[in-house]
């Protein structure tokens, strides 16, 4: 017979912002956005991106409120915010460098391009998950395809798509952000 053990709280990866209060314009941007979907809760992406956008990340607070707008429990608007990568469960640095881990840029040698900048950002290149610096100027994670397969490694700085990233073109991108 097999021992039981009493089962342990999931955590909840969502930062808290105990200060969370939309500003009239966001709410005026909500309202906006909801006119363009039959039904509430067909808008929840567009408006978690809005809440990101405001907030540079999504928090505990953010998804409970879009719940609420919605009508919606708040798990449902939390199972998007951890499925979709694009969603931030944290705050990010100003400079956000997104490096593709998927096979044609690992093989053109993204691992060592998320090692060289986590190194020269004073980073641990082996954690898991996205990483900011202490003055949280830069952050630096891996991500999923961005479809640039043909010039790998690719890698993203905020909205900037670079392609065929080497080592010293990482080092002119950081230069430009700094």
């Amino acid at each position: 017979m097999s021992e039981t053990h009493p089962l342990e709280p999931i955590p909840n990866p969502l930062v808290e912002q105990p200060d969370f209060a939309l500003p009239p314009a966001l709410e005026a941007e909500v309202e906006e956005i909801l006119t363009h979907y039959p039904e509430k809760r067909s808008a929840s992406l567009m408006l978690l991106h809005a809440m990101q956008e405001r907030f540079g990340h999504i928090s505990r607070q953010a998804v409970e409120w879009v719940a609420a707008r919605l009508e919606l429990q708040p798990i449902n608007i939390y199972e998007l915010v951890t499925f979709y990568p694009m969603f931030h469960r944290t705050p990010v640095g100003k400079h956000h460098f997104k490096i593709c881990r998927t096979l044609s840029c690992a093989l053109g040698g993204s691992y060592k391009l998320h090692e060289h900048l986590c190194r020269k950002l004073g980073l641990d290149p082996h954690a898991h998950g996205p990483q900011t610096t202490n003055d949280g100027k830069f952050t630096v994670e891996f991500v999923e395809c961005l479809a640039g397969c043909g010039t790998a490694p690719v890698m993203m700085c905020n909205d900037a798509f670079h392609e065929g990233v080497t080592q010293a073109k990482a080092e002119e991108i950081l230069k430009q952000c700094q």
